[in-house]
């Protein structure tokens, strides 16, 4: 993995949740995952619940995560993305571990976990060049 592909997946492991774009009949589609970072690839865990899983199951996907509204005032904020092919996966024991607990209901109904792999092609990161003490200072 090259340097920045690194710093990357780094910065992404650092979040827990993020959002994963893709299209759904045609339509473009952006859901809320959460993920964890794997040798390279990225897991995400999702509710079955809206079929969201089958979109990107056997599709290109985008994913990204940031810290743009839980950096601390001094710390630099970042966005990470990922694109990628997707693809239904089992994780492992150890993989299910980190993920942590599965939430009981999305959206009031039960939650039938699934997890998807995302093999990036490509790496991004986009980060302030000076982190800002009050983000919002300029609004009245």
């Amino acid at each position: 993995m090259a340097s920045d592909d690194q710093l990357a997946a780094d910065l992404l492991a650092r979040a827990e949740y993020g959002r994963v774009a893709t299209s759904m009949r045609a339509l473009p589609l952006l859901a809320s995952a959460r993920h964890i970072v794997d040798d390279g690839r990225v897991l995400l865990r999702m509710s079955r619940g809206h079929g969201h899983h089958r979109a990107c199951a056997g599709s290109v996907v985008a994913y990204g995560a940031d810290n743009l509204d839980t950096a601390r005032p001094g710390e630099r904020r970042w966005s990470v993305q990922i694109v990628g092919a997707c693809a239904e996966h089992e994780p492992t024991a150890a993989q299910w571990e980190r993920f942590g607990p599965v939430p009981t209901r999305t959206d009031g109904e039960p939650w039938d976990v699934v997890h998807l792999l995302i093999e990036p092609q490509f790496w991004s990161v986009r980060s302030d060049d000076v982190a800002l003490e009050h983000p919002f200072a300029h609004f009245p």
